[in-house]
C-alpha cells in the first residue's frame, strides 16, 4: 500500500511539528538556577541576528536518540537534527523529509526513498546508510533510547541500506503507522559513536551547536550547507530560568524573544500566544485498591468534578474540559466523546450505595499531585479534594517532586500505601491513539494500575488497522473504557502559553512546546513582504 505523500523540494519546505513525547506526560521542572536579575547578565545582546530563547530549565542532553525528552527536543528536533518523516500538527498529515517518499513492500516491510544532495553539518553526505545506521543505533542498541521504549516498544528493527538513496525497514510484526514512529527518530551520521551518548549532536537541520556552556547558556550557529531554506536568525541563544514571572519579564525587558510555559496569568498581554499543547489532566484512579477498586466508586469521583470551574478559576481558562485522554486532533479522538457534566446528587447516591454494600469508603484516599506540573497544581488539587468530599469520600493531598510523582506513575507500582489518585498530564503529540493506549489502558502498561482482557484484545486489535478502521477503533474503545473501567476521571485539555517579543513573527501550534522550530520564526520586518 503506497502512502499518499510526494516529494517537497527544498525551497518549499513544510512546516514540521513532529514531537517530543514527555515521559508519563509530565512537564519538565526547573533547575533551580539562582538569578540576581532577570537576565543574570547571559542571555545576550539584542543584535537583530541572534534568537534568544529563554526555557524552564537546561537541557539534561542534546543526544539526538534522547530527542523524544520534550528538555531535549525543544532545543534537537528540527533545528540541529532531522528525522526521516514529518508530521503536520494540525492536520496530522505525514510530510517528506529526509525521505522523500515512502511505501510498504510486504506485510512486515516499508521501503523510502531518501533525498540527495543534502549533507550533515560536519560536511559529510546524508545517505540511506546512514538512516540505517541511526535505526540501529536508537533502536536495537544498549544505549536504552528513550526514544527506544516509548516509540518502538521491546522490538528490534531490521534496517538494510540498498544503494545511496534506498531503505528498507522491517519489523517483527505488521505496522501500519511504521512511518509515523520514524518521525521520532533523528538522523545522525554513520560516524557517530554508536556505543555512548554524544554531547554535541551532528545532524543535517538548519543550525549547529557552536557551544554549551553547563549552567549558563547553549549557542547555535546557523549551517550555511543547509539544504532547505535557511533560517532568519544566523545565530540562536538558549537560557533557562524557573521562574515563570522571570521567563514573562525578559521578554518586557527585550532580554529574549522567545519565553516558554509562561503562567496563565500573562495571558492578555500581547507580548504572549496561547496555543493547544496536546497535554491533558487526568485522575488516574489506582483500582487495585479499596474504595477505588469499586466501579460505582470511580464513577462517583467521575461526576463529582467541576471541569469548567477548574479552568475558570484555575487555569486562566486557558484549556477545555476533556472526556478522553487523547486531545482533538490524534486518530482515536472522538467529538462524539463529551466530557462527563457534574452531578453531585448522583455521584453521592453511588458512594452510598457501595457503602451499603460494605465497601470501605471511609478509608483516607491519597491524591498525589506533582509540584510545578503546571501553573495553579496545587489549588487545583485542592479543588479536587474537596469535590471528592462533598461526595461522601475522605481524601488527603500530597504535593511530591519529580522523582516521587513517578514513583507512582510508573510500573512497578509502589504497594502497601492505600488508595491513590494520581493527578498526571498526559502529551500525545504523535498524534496516535496507540502511543496512549498501550501506556495508560492495557492491564500491564507501563503507565496503567488495572484494565480489562477486553479492553486489551481491542487496543490490540486496533494498532493492526489503518485509516478509518483504526480510527473509529480507538475511538470506540476509549469510550468504553469511560463505560466499563473508569481508571481515569478526565479533567482538561491543556494550553501553553509563549511570550513573544514584538520583534519577530512566530505562529506556535500543538509541537511547540516540545520541538520549537527556529526557522519558523521570522523578523517582525521581513514577515512583512
Amino acid at each position: 500500500m503506497k502512502s499518499p505523500v510526494s516529494s517537497t523540494p527544498p525551497e518549499r519546505r513544510r512546516p514540521r511539528p513532529t514531537t517530543a513525547i514527555l515521559l508519563a506526560g509530565t512537564m519538565l521542572l526547573s533547575s533551580g538556577c539562582a538569578v540576581a536579575n532577570s537576565a543574570g547578565g547571559d542571555a545576550g545582546q539584542a543584535d537583530g541576528r541572534t534568537l534568544r530563547v529563554v526555557l524552564t530549565q537546561e537541557p539534561p542532553t542534546l543526544e539526538p536518540c534522547e530527542a523524544s525528552l520534550t528538555g531535549t527536543g525543544v532545543v534537537v528536533r528540527s533545528n540541529i537534527t532531522e528525522p526521516l518523516v514529518e508530521r503536520d500538527p494540525v492536520s496530522g498529515e505525514l510530510h517528506p523529509l529526509l525521505a522523500t517518499g515512502w511505501k510498504q513492500t510486504g506485510p512486515r516491510t516499508w521501503t523510502f526513498e531518501t533525498r540527495s544532495g543534502v549533507t550533515f553539518q560536519n560536511g559529510e553526505p546524508f545517505t540511506a546508510k546512514d538512516a540505517a545506521f541511526s535505526i540501529e543505533r536508537a533502536v536495537n542498541s544498549d544505549l536504552a533510547c528513550n526514544v527506544e521504549g516509548y516509540v518502538f516498544g521491546n522490538d528490534d528493527l531490521k534496517a538494510e541500506a540498498v544503494g545511496d538513496n534506498r531503505l528498507t525497514v522491517t519489523t517483527a510484526e505488521p505496522d501500519p503507522i511504521l512511518p509515523l514512529r520514524l518521525s521520532f527518530l533523528e538522523i545522525v551520521p554513520r560516524t557517530t559513536d554508536a556505543n555512548a551518548k554524544v554531547r554535541v549532536p551532528i545532524g543535517t537541520g538548519p543550525y549547529a551547536v557552536r557551544s554549551w556552556q553547563a549552567g549558563t547558556a547553549i549557542s547555535l550557529s546557523r549551517y550555511d550547507g543547509y539544504w532547505g531554506e535557511a533560517p532568519d536568525f544566523p545565530r540562536a541563544r538558549y537560557v533557562w530560568r524557573s521562574d515563570a514571572g522571570v521567563r514573562a519579564a525578559m521578554i518586557d525587558k527585550d532580554e529574549a524573544e522567545i519565553a516558554v510555559a509562561l503562567d496563565s496569568t500573562e495571558a492578555q498581554k500581547d507580548t504572549t500566544a496561547a496555543y493547544p499543547n496536546n497535554e491533558t489532566t487526568a485522575l488516574r484512579l489506582d483500582g487495585r485498591e479499596a474504595p477505588l477498586d469499586d466501579l460505582r466508586v470511580r464513577r462517583a469521583i467521575d461526576l463529582a468534578v467541576d471541569r469548567q470551574g477548574i479552568i475558570d478559576a484555575l487555569l486562566g481558562g486557558l484549556a477545555e474540559p476533556a472526556g478522553q485522554l487523547v486531545p482533538p486532533g490524534v486518530v482515536g479522538h472522538s467529538d462524539e466523546i463529551e466530557p462527563t457534566r457534574q452531578n453531585v446528587a448522583t455521584a453521592r447516591a453511588l458512594v452510598k450505595e457501595a457503602k451499603a454494600d460494605g465497601v470501605p469508603t471511609g478509608r483516607t484516599i491519597t491524591l498525589v499531585a506533582r509540584n510545578g506540573m503546571f501553573s495553579g497544581v496545587s489549588e487545583t488539587a485542592e479543588a479536587l479534594q474537596y469535590q471528592m468530599e462533598q461526595i461522601g469520600l475522605n481524601v488527603r493531598v500530597r504535593m511530591a517532586d519529580t522523582a516521587t510523582q513517578l514513583q507512582y506513575q510508573l510500573r512497578p507500582l509502589p504497594k502497601n500505601v492505600g488508595p491513590i489518585a494520581l493527578l498526571i498530564m498526559h502529551g500525545n503529540q504523535a498524534g496516535d491513539a496507540a502511543f496512549t493506549t498501550s501506556q495508560y489502558l492495557l492491564s500491564d502498561g507501563p503507565q496503567s494500575t488495572f484494565g480489562t482482557k477486553d479492553l486489551d484484545g481491542r487496543i490490540s486489535d486496533a494498532g493492526l488497522l489503518s485509516g478509518t478502521k483504526r480510527q473509529n477503533a480507538f475511538a470506540d474503545l476509549l469510550a468504553r473504557q469511560n463505560d466499563t473501567v473508569v481508571q481515569y476521571t478526565h479533567i482538561a485539555h491543556m494550553s501553553g502559553l509563549l511570550g513573544l517579543s514584538p520583534s519577530i513573527r512566530y505562529e506556535p501550534n500543538a509541537a511547540s512546546g516540545d520541538e520549537l522550530r527556529l526557522a519558523e520564526v521570522r523578523r517582525a520586518e521581513a514577515a512583512k513582504h
